[in-house]
This record gives C-alpha cells, sequence and structure tokens, in this order.
C-alpha cells in the first residue's frame, strides 16, 4: 500500500484556513494556535478577537497568527466576520479555548475531501468529566433532538464548536445569530440546502487552569432555544402556523360546540363572550393557514436564493467515491449507521 492517499495529495493542493474566535483567552490562545500550527503546517491561521480585554491579541500574534478585530460583541457576529473576509478551499473553525483535538484536523479535512462534502461536525467525546458541564450536556442532548426532529439532521453534537467547511458552504452561508446559536444555525443551514454532511467523534478535554467558559447555562441556552423556534418558523412555516392555527382551533372548537349544544336544546345564545372566543379563534386558525401558504412561498425564495449563492463556487473535490479511503468508510458506518 503506498503511503500517500488521494486525498492527501488533494489537501495538500487546497488552501486551508484555520479560523479561531476569541474573546479573553489568553491564557489558551497561544496554545491553540500552536497545536493547529502542528497538526496543519501548510494551514494559514487566522484569530478574530471580540474585544478581549486581556491579553489574548498579544499572545496571539506572538503564536504566529494572523489577528483580526471583530467590535460586535458574540460569537455569531465573529463567525459572520471570519466568513465574509477569509477566502479558502476549506475552513477549519474551533474556539480558541485549546479544547477541542486539533489533531484531528487533517482526518475531518480528509474525510470533507474524499467525499466532496460541505461540513464536518468533530463531535465531541469527553474523556475528562469536568470538560463537559452536566447542564450543557443535557441541553446539548435537548437541542441536539429537537433539530434532529424538526430539520432530520443528522448531526448528533449539535453545539460544537470544532467543524470544518467547504468554501461553498461557508459564502452561502447567512448568518444572523449574535452568540452562541450561531451552531444551530450552521446546522439547519445545511439540513435546508441539503449539503452533503459527516461526523467524526473528537476528543474533547478540560480547559487550562485559570480558563474560563464563556458559555452561560441558562441565558445561552434559552438563546439557542429561541433560534430553534424561530428556524422553525422560518425555515418550516407550514409545519409551525399549521401547529399553532391546530392548538386555535381545538379549543374554540370546543367551545362552539357547548354553545350550539346549548342553542338546540333552549332556543337561545347566553354565552355571548363564549361565541365571540370561539368565532376569534376560528378566525386566528384561518390567519394561521393563510401565514403558512404565503411564508412557505417565502422561504422557497430564500433557498432558491441560498442555493444559487452556494452553486456559484466549487466544491472541494471533483469526485468522491471514488477516492474515499477504506478508513473513511469504517468511519462514515460509525457516523451514521
Amino acid at each position: 500500500m503506498q503511503n500517500s492517499s488521494p486525498s492527501s495529495a488533494t489537501r495538500s493542493d487546497l488552501d486551508v484556513a484555520v479560523i479561531l474566535p476569541c474573546y479573553n483567552e489568553a491564557v489558551a490562545i497561544g496554545e491553540t494556535v500552536r497545536q493547529f500550527r502542528a497538526a496543519l503546517p501548510d494551514a494559514t491561521i487566522y484569530v478574530y478577537d471580540n474585544n478581549s480585554t486581556d491579553d489574548s491579541v498579544k499572545v496571539a500574534l506572538e503564536a504566529g497568527a494572523l489577528v483580526y478585530s471583530e467590535t460586535y460583541q458574540g460569537k455569531g457576529n465573529v463567525v459572520r466576520r471570519m466568513f465574509a473576509d477569509v477566502d479558502a478551499d476549506v475552513y477549519v473553525m474551533a474556539d480558541g479555548d485549546a479544547t477541542y483535538d486539533s489533531a484531528a484536523a487533517p482526518e475531518l479535512i480528509d474525510l470533507l475531501v474524499a467525499q466532496n462534502l460541505d461540513m464536518v461536525n468533530g463531535a465531541r467525546v469527553n474523556e475528562e468529566t469536568e470538560a463537559y458541564r452536566r447542564g450543557h450536556k443535557f441541553g446539548n442532548a435537548l437541542f441536539s433532538w429537537l433539530v434532529k426532529f424538526f430539520f432530520n439532521s443528522k448531526i448528533n453534537d449539535l453545539l460544537s464548536g470544532y467543524r470544518v467547511f467547504s468554501r461553498r458552504f461557508v459564502k452561502s452561508f447567512p448568518a444572523v445569530s449574535n452568540g452562541f446559536e450561531i451552531e444551530t444555525e450552521l446546522t439547519v443551514h445545511a439540513m435546508q440546502m441539503r449539503m452533503p454532511i459527516g461526523e467524526v467523534q473528537t476528543r474533547y478535554s478540560s480547559r487550562l487552569p485559570d480558563s474560563n467558559s464563556k458559555l452561560a447555562t441558562f441565558s445561552d441556552g434559552w438563546r439557542i432555544l429561541k433560534m430553534i423556534g424561530l428556524l422553525i418558523k422560518d425555515e418550516k412555516p407550514v409545519a409551525f402556523f399549521l401547529s399553532l392555527a391546530v392548538l386555535m382551533f381545538l379549543p374554540s372548537l370546543f367551545v362552539f360546540v357547548s354553545v350550539f349544544r346549548e342553542f338546540l336544546e333552549t332556543g337561545l345564545v347566553d354565552r355571548i363572550p363564549s361565541v365571540v372566543v370561539a368565532v376569534s379563534g376560528f378566525v386566528a386558525t384561518m390567519l394561521s393557514i393563510v401565514c403558512a401558504l404565503i411564508l412557505e412561498s417565502l422561504a422557497l425564495a430564500r433557498r432558491e436564493a441560498r442555493r444559487l449563492s452556494y452553486l456559484q463556487h466549487k466544491g472541494v473535490a471533483a469526485s468522491g467515491v471514488d477516492q474515499i479511503k477504506p478508513s473513511l468508510v469504517e468511519a462514515q458506518t460509525r457516523r451514521f449507521g
């Protein structure tokens, strides 16, 4: 067997960018840059600082990264800026906290190239109990299930910040998130565009001493849940508004039947407020159905526009399945089996 593979050769010809959001990560950003430099020596490493008040910028520069800034606060704003500014064939995105396994980056890129994918998700596997707070683990499982249910997602770790993208994914992504809900938006974008994606389990480590997580369990969890609801409304308007229609129609029908039965027995309508409530519910039901039909047309138009933007860029490989190595076939079975 030859030492080099088609996917490795293809990767060496690609322009790979490592993009690292950073906010007050002076303790870890230097180590993060060095780890990715060791794993991907030919890649260009970008650090986007988000109004850090410590020495993050200085440490990142000393580690050899190209450092830029984003003044609008929040990870979603940083990702939007990185996607707009950086031009590359392959994008490796990770957090600047040295918790993700940089050594897995070549495998993720090889999978992306070999199968001509648009996104590969690094699903976190933590061997250290302190690496993943229990509340975060529960929330991730809940949100992952919701996105799987509504969008038929194949991603098991919805909130992973470790992902590899193709150029056409990045340049067709209409980022609207401000904070940590950006990962949800990335996944839903891939599902709605029916992009080929993959997922590989990667090691997840605890933070370095004196390095603190910026994710707030309850406030950020609420924002993620709200983002899932907004995405359902915007991307699945028929399901969203028809569900509202059913919720309004059934109680209204119950009230109306009660009043109508009384009218048949007495010939009188004594409960005028109940009639008003029932009729209002029927009107609201009809309005929800009309909204569903109108917004479904708008959602289709948005998807078509994103699809046209997507098709303006070539994939990372001219062909996919012919280049798949046996190890990658096994990995695919592990991911989607």
